[in-house]
């Protein structure tokens, strides 16, 4: 699969997602969510921070290509961790000017060291809050997000406690691969062909915990009935497994 046919996908999909409206989600504990404004090297990101009491850990979503953090499937998905009583920092990794020039260009994108140069910058903000700097933290990266997520996994071995990549593109992350040390799940729909031997070869290359989940009858961007639920499950149990209770080390 070309770059561009990936990316379009990605898109296209955003403008017409729509919230699963499969089985029924418990409902969310009690949380405060409001949209914040995050340091990274020279530039400030957009980016919205939800904590629901007693919060576990937090996860930081690397959004794909022509997305954003309105991303209906992350929202979604970070709605179930909130149900697992895990924080969430849905962020936009470019600035609005980067984004204009991105949609005419598709430049920035794929520009994986930048992109994971902003979520180390935004790493270390979380790092730095008072709500936010006593928790464990993993990463869930979707499409071109997830190489990102584990270019910084990499840079920031004693940080970054897990990572899930949903229909990700790991093979952009290289050789940083090899330099993963935290646990990873890698989740890829059973149709989505092109995607499933990167995501076969990059299990091989990381070193650490590891696991390849393929979900049954789903695409690249689950949106068959069911599919999102099982990716949002499976991501919900990696991170209560590896984000516990109990703070940084």
């Amino acid at each position: 699969m070309s770059d561009e046919r990936f990316d379009d996908q990605e898109q296209q999909g955003d403008q017409r997602a729509e919230e699963p409206d499969g089985e029924a989600r418990l409902a969310e504990p009690a949380a405060w969510s409001r949209e914040v404004t995050v340091p990274s090297g020279a530039v400030s990101l957009a980016g919205t921070l939800t904590l629901p009491e007693r919060a576990r850990g937090l996860v930081l979503f690397a959004h794909g290509s022509g997305s954003s953090r309105f991303s209906p499937r992350n929202r979604f998905v970070a709605g179930e961790l909130h149900v697992a009583r895990l924080g969430t920092l849905l962020i936009d990794l470019l600035t609005p000017e980067e984004e204009a020039i991105d949609r005419r260009t598709g430049a920035l994108r794929f520009d994986v060291g930048l992109l994971a140069e902003r979520l180390v910058g935004a790493t270390g903000w979380l790092r730095e809050q008072p709500e936010t700097r006593h928790l464990r933290i993993g990463y869930f990266g979707a499409s071109t997000g997830a190489a990102a997520a584990l270019v910084a996994a990499a840079q920031l071995p004693s940080t970054v406690r897990a990572v899930v990549s949903r229909g990700g593109r790991p093979d952009l992350a290289r050789d940083a691969l090899r330099r993963v040390r935290a646990p990873t799940l890698l989740i890829v729909g059973e149709l989505d062909t092109p995607v499933i031997p990167l995501n076969e070869a990059a299990l091989a290359a990381l070193p650490g915990e590891k696991r390849l989940e393929i979900v049954p009858g789903a695409t690249h961007l689950f949106e068959e009935p069911g599919a999102l639920e099982a990716v949002a499950r499976l991501a919900r149990d990696w991170f209560v497994r590896y984000l516990p209770a109990g703070g940084v080390d």
